[in-house]
């Protein structure tokens, strides 16, 4: 991602991505089309919420919505989610690198073990 216009549309696949019911909107997806009804059956909130949700993931471009009628039919767009991935992809070094630092560390430094207590025992 090297333009303004590409760092942009990651902000907003990150930002449709942080809430759960998003998120869970898009793993029922990866199952395959739902219509909006359907994507709403397991919350607990009202259609024009779920419906709310829908829409910041089609900004996202991570879902498309298809109108049949009355009924709106929701598909997962994975392009998405293949810019975010390439992203946490560069920073994957990193967090192998830091992990191998962390056990090397434990392995070398002699952690004590924790002390038990002895009670101390009443002079009578």
């Amino acid at each position: 991602m090297s333009t303004r216009m590409d760092d942009a549309a990651l902000d907003t696949v990150f930002s449709a991505l942080s809430d759960r019911t998003r998120r869970h909107i898009l793993a029922r997806l990866s199952d395959g089309a739902a219509t909006v009804g359907e994507l709403a059956a397991p919350f607990s909130m009202s259609l024009p919420a779920v419906s709310k949700h829908i829409r910041i993931l089609e900004e996202a471009g991570l879902l498309r919505r298809e109108r049949d009628g009355w009924y709106h039919h929701c598909r997962l767009q994975g392009q998405p989610l293949e810019a975010a991935r390439e992203f946490i992809d560069r920073y994957r070094c990193f967090w192998g690198e830091t992990l191998d630092e962390l056990a090397r560390y434990v392995e070398t430094e002699a952690v004590p073990a924790p002390r038990k207590h002895r009670r101390r025992q009443r002079r009578g």
